[in-house]
């Protein structure tokens, strides 16, 4: 399948190693210090691009958390699917060891209705793209985990030189934020580009 500039670029602008250091240095009460890995990941490939995403506090790196695959597609416009793993275990690393990203197949994950998001695109001025997503649907994204089930929101802005990230937790009772981006988005930077890995 031929991928539209636009699927390219997000899938580009997404594929890396981030930090968001100097924000966590700045306001440390609100942001976690975190390293963030976003790898190309070889399936449905007939008419997708999917990326694997984890991350890490920077003072537990050995201890990666929230593995979850992005499944990016075009229907009518640019849309991101959410997958979970069925056994965390097997995913967790994978970020930063490639050969465990070899090994994720389609059967070991199952997607997550109600996590999509709509991907609105704007054109820079010098021929770049500016990406910022809305959930696809007024349902709230649900995940279930060790027997427990979790409320999410999740959203993105993405640009070439920054990537913003609002997910965060939901308290079902009260529909308050529990983690994540409770005082605006983690604002990251690239430190290393995996676009090269790209199947595209």
């Amino acid at each position: 399948m031929v991928f539209s500039s636009q699927l390219i670029s997000l899938a580009t602008y997404l594929s890396g190693e981030f930090s968001n250091q100097p924000q966590a240095l700045a306001q440390p009460a609100w942001f976690v210090n975190l390293r963030l890995w976003i790898r190309p990941v070889p399936i449905f490939t007939d008419d997708s691009i999917t990326l694997f995403a984890e991350q890490a506090n920077i003072l537990k790196l050995d201890q990666p958390y929230r593995p979850r695959i992005l499944r990016l597609r075009e229907k009518e416009a640019i849309e991101i699917e959410f997958y979970m793993f069925q056994d965390l275990a097997t995913a967790k690393g994978a970020g930063q060891n490639e050969n465990l990203i070899r090994q994720i197949t389609p059967d070991k994950i199952t997607f997550l209705p109600n996590c999509t998001l709509n991907v609105s695109t704007a054109e820079l001025t010098n021929g770049q793209y500016s990406f910022t997503t809305t959930p696809a649907t007024d349902k709230r994204c649900q995940v279930t985990y060790q027997g427990s089930t979790f409320e999410v929101f999740l959203g993105l802005e993405a640009r070439a030189d920054q990537l913003q990230i609002y997910d965060r937790g939901i308290d079902p009772q009260t529909g308050k934020g529990t983690w994540g981006a409770l005082m605006g988005a983690y604002c990251f930077t690239k430190l290393q580009d995996f676009s090269a890995q790209l199947k595209i």
